[in-house]
């Protein structure tokens, strides 16, 4: 049986995406998995995608239960999480996901604009983990908090991004520090490239772009979403157990090095 059997799991941004893997790995291991998003036809389509996982599971006794709420709202994210405990029990995993994006200069993007991403991604992320605290009453308690490269490498057209996941990491890490004694445990994941998502799929629109940033990433290769629900799973177990306030970074070395250099070419292996 799989140690996250019987685990409660709330997922924000959990519709879609990334999120919506992590909810499905984890579905499989047999946890009860709750996920949220502004969009209540996307959420209620989730929860249905979530739940025919569990028919094809290993592990038996997964759930899902998927619903309309937005994480710039406390209070709603506040009743969210007394939902879920209702039905599924305290939470075990909180993942912090929900995020806004788009690509705009600085001098084109309005006050509102930049707004409208942090308060989404930050106190998105503020909210789900302040709110969460209180839930939180289980051995090996786990936040993970879903970042992204830009929190470490100023990026063109994205201030906003960049602003707000060197914010969530930030304010992880602080988690870490002042909840670490109470047994509850924070990391971020900080995603590369992930194939079949929007930002992926917006690249790909231009093949000779598409094909260099594929070239900068040491692995040659994007990542899936399954490798990122898979360190999910792993920061969330025992495993991880001594793994607190930490960066991974799940991109086939991008963060390491540019590996886009024509000298770089290893011999083939026998």
């Amino acid at each position: 049986m799989s140690e996250h059997a019987g685990k409660t799991v709330f997922i924000t941004g959990g519709t879609s995406g990334i999120n919506l893997g992590i909810a499905k790995g984890f579905v499989r291991e047999g946890a009860k998995v709750a996920v949220i998003g502004r969009d209540p036809e996307r959420a209620a389509n989730a929860e249905a995608e979530i739940k025919a996982e569990c028919k094809t599971a290993k592990t038996s006794g997964g759930d899902a239960l998927g619903f309309s709420c937005d994480v710039r709202d406390y209070n709603a994210v506040e009743a969210a999480l007394a939902r879920v405990a209702e039905a599924f029990g305290t939470i075990d995993v909180l993942v912090a996901g929900a995020a806004g994006n788009f690509y705009a200069p600085l001098l084109g993007m309005s006050a509102n604009a930049f707004r409208t991403v942090v308060d989404i991604d930050l106190f998105g992320t503020f909210n789900a983990f302040r709110a969460s605290y209180p839930f939180l009453t289980k051995p090996g308690a786990s936040l993970i908090a879903i970042s992204a490269g830009q929190a470490d490498r100023a990026s063109a057209m994205q201030a906003h991004a960049c602003a707000a996941k060197a914010g969530v990491n930030q304010l992880t890490k602080v988690c870490a520090v002042e909840w670490g004694p109470a047994g509850v445990r924070a990391n971020i994941i900080s995603p590369g490239g992930i194939a079949d998502t929007v930002g992926v799929k917006f690249l790909s629109k231009d093949p000779a772009q598409f094909d260099e940033a594929i070239g900068r990433i040491p692995s040659k290769r994007l990542g899936t979403v399954d490798e990122i629900a898979d360190m999910a799973k792993f920061l969330s177990s025992d495993a991880a157990r001594y793994v607190n306030g930490q960066v991974i970074y799940v991109d086939g070395g991008l963060y390491a090095g540019d590996a886009s250099t024509d000298c770089l070419n290893p011999p083939p292996r026998k």
